[in-house]
């Protein structure tokens, strides 16, 4: 590796960690609330909304890697986007942990009529079960395996789970909708940015999307 390389290695790895420990500080944050109680009178309440909330904006901030980076003409915001991705996927699994432990108790009949009857529950099951797949396949060996018409194909199951995403907010949601709903227009967006005919734009997508070539 030359000594160019070697900079550019070093300098997106500091890149990289320094995003991994932004992306962590809303866990850490509420990991420090719990402990010093600070997370209000319903502490399990405020984890599982708050995972959530970081689940959605990291989805959409990975759909927004690749019109930001056509717009501004930085091709190299590209290799965040697996990051942002399994970010996405930490908060998923954190959220649907919270709901299933601390919320439900294992209680795999009463959650089973939850994902039946309350569509606001079925959709964020939607969500993360598309999103199994997405974080398995991340890496540059599942791209070889899979090839990357495949890949790619399969990694459009992001604009679906977001899509889901947006749903279970927005349905969980009883009175006030305005987050939800800027939440919706933001997908709205960054969907129609991909629309034939737009600058640049292509059917790429993917949750953790393939490195960029070099």
């Amino acid at each position: 590796m030359g000594r160019r390389q070697e900079t550019r290695f070093s300098r997106d790895f500091c890149a990289q960690a320094l995003l991994v420990i932004v992306l962590f500080l809303p866990f850490l944050a509420l990991i420090y609330g719990l402990f010093q109680g600070r997370l209000g009178p319903n502490p399990v309440e405020k984890i599982t909304h708050q995972t959530g909330l970081w689940t959605l904006r990291l989805l959409l901030a990975t759909l927004a890697v690749t019109p930001l980076r056509r717009m501004l003409g930085a091709p190299g915001l590209g290799r965040f986007r697996r990051t942002l991705g399994l970010m996405a996927f930490f908060y998923g699994t954190l959220h649907l942990t919270t709901y299933v432990w601390l919320d439900q108790f294992f209680d795999w009949a009463a959650m089973g009529r939850d994902i039946l009857k309350r569509r606001f529950i079925t959709a964020g099951m939607v969500s993360f079960a598309l999103m199994v797949p997405l974080a398995v396949t991340s890496t540059r060996g599942w791209i070889v395996r899979l090839g990357g018409r495949r890949w790619q194909r399969l990694h459009r199951l992001v604009y679906v789970a977001a899509a889901a995403g947006v749903a279970h907010f927005w349905w969980l949601v009883k009175s006030d909708i305005r987050e939800p709903a800027l939440y919706g227009v933001i997908f709205a967006v960054l969907m129609l940015a991909r629309l034939p005919g737009r600058s640049g734009a292509t059917a790429e997508g993917g949750l953790p999307a393939r490195p960029d070539p070099r």
